[in-house]
């Protein structure tokens, strides 16, 4: 524990190539994997997110170098290696957990409490939520396969492009004006539940209001695939024939591209009820646990707590779990919060979602420029999505360019200098954790 630890690793990180991943050199994230590994880019294969950190499904692996063998930390033994005989970040952070800082290990145990993702999105990913601690340990007692640890999943996305989601649900006025004006929910849910929130007012209280929208919603959601099959046709034929009279709101559009891409899918139909929201680049979305939501195109830098558990009902050909999404979805009404960044110099803007596990800070430098990360109690993960320069702690100097990932410990200052420009994102724990008297 009292080895004098290297402020920059070097991190050799995964990729998943869903199939809903842009292909080839159009992603980004097969851009920032081929030249973080050294390799050709398939252009035939997607790309649709690229992983940075601990978590088993796609864990980051250390890169030897000078300054770790100078540091005289253990390298050569008593470690699990990969295929590439490199040792897993999550790995050496157990061996070594003073790189984390004393706030973190206390809370969070040897483990890194976050995990890193930049994410090409070509079409929409599933209609999702993550489940809070509570439920994320009894669906992964019950179904490992797919619920593949026991941790809750806040996030954030961070739009790199102009990025589509959908998030939450729309307001009760607009929920009723969904239903007068798309009668195929009405055909699904039947008359009578669409009676119920058309009837209802905000004097009703929020929790009735919550009761009957998770009535439509999960009738809906449940409805079999003939009838959703049968409403989503009639949909599509009404909505061409409205696009050719007198055109269709922005709304109606995406609900044809979805259908083109998920044929028949029930989430075709449920779109109609979440929000539409468009980042533009800079901008930031986040999500708790039971938040519904689906990410429908471009691209963004996202970072949550170390967590793959996904429920899904929809928009997707991987597993549903349509039961479990209906019952644990908070039913909120409203438009999300969207972050635009806090400065923290002329170089950087600070995103801090309200979650310990994890902030991100996005930093613009253009030709010439420099500037500081101060120290901090816990540790960060730096990626560079664009340019180089190079990066320096202590009397340490790395050159990093496009691709490059880093791991700096806790309590390393670290300087930042480009002679052409640089763009980079870190993923730390919340500072607004880190600064707080208590764990």
């Amino acid at each position: 524990m009292g080895a004098e630890f290297p402020g920059i690793v070097r991190l050799r990180c995964s990729v998943k190539r869903y199939e809903w991943g842009k292909v080839g050199e159009e992603s980004g994230v097969a851009r920032l994997y081929a030249s973080n590994r050294g390799e050709e880019i398939d252009g035939d294969e997607p790309f649709a997110e690229f992983w940075m950190g601990t978590h088993d499904s796609a864990p980051s692996t250390v890169v030897p170098n000078c300054q770790i063998r100078s540091a005289g930390v253990e390298m050569e033994s008593g470690f699990k290696r990969d295929r590439f005989n490199l040792v897993s970040l999550k790995d050496w952070i157990e061996q070594n957990p003073v790189v984390l800082g004393d706030k973190v290990f206390q809370k969070w145990g040897p483990n890194l409490p976050f995990l890193f993702k930049v994410l090409s999105v070509s079409k929409a990913l599933s209609i999702q939520a993550h489940p809070d601690k509570s439920l994320a340990a009894i669906l992964h007692k019950q179904q490992p396969q797919v619920y593949k640890d026991d941790n809750h999943k806040p996030e954030m996305a961070l739009a790199l492009t102009e990025f589509e989601a959908l998030c939450g649900f729309v307001g009760l006025e607009e929920i009723k004006n969904i239903l007068q004006n798309v009668p195929e929910i009405t055909e699904v849910v039947g008359t009578a539940s669409a009676n119920q929130v058309l009837r209802i007012s905000k004097e009703d209280g929020e929790k009735k209001r919550k009761d009957v929208l998770r009535s439509l919603f999960t009738k809906l959601m449940s409805a079999s695939k003939a009838v959703i099959s049968d409403a989503v046709f009639k949909l599509i034929n009404r909505l061409n024939i409205k696009r050719k009279v007198r055109g269709l709101t922005e709304k109606e559009e995406l609900v044809l591209r979805l259908e083109k891409q998920y044929p028949g899918d029930v989430g075709v139909i449920a779109s109609f009820l979440f929000n539409y929201v468009k980042l533009k680049i800079g901008e930031a979305l986040y999500l708790g646990a039971n938040e519904p939501h689906a990410y429908l195109y471009g691209e963004c830098v996202e970072c949550m707590a170390t967590s793959d558990n996904v429920v899904r009902a929809g928009l997707t050909p991987k597993k549903l779990d349509v039961q479990t999404l209906c019952s644990i979805l908070t039913y909120k009404q409203g438009f999300p919060e969207i972050l635009r960044g806090v400065p923290s110099n002329p170089y950087t803007l600070k995103y801090l979602p309200p979650f310990d596990e994890f902030e991100v800070d996005q930093c613009i430098l253009p030709q010439g420029a420099s500037t500081v990360f101060p120290a901090i109690p816990g540790p960060s993960i730096f990626v560079v999505v664009k340019g180089k320069g190079t990066m320096r702690q202590a009397f340490l100097e790395e050159m990093v360019g496009e691709g490059d990932v880093l791991f700096t410990p806790a309590n390393a200052q670290i300087s930042v200098r480009t002679t052409s420009g640089l763009i980079l994102y870190r993923a730390g724990v919340s500072s607004r954790f880190l600064s707080s008297k208590c764990v």
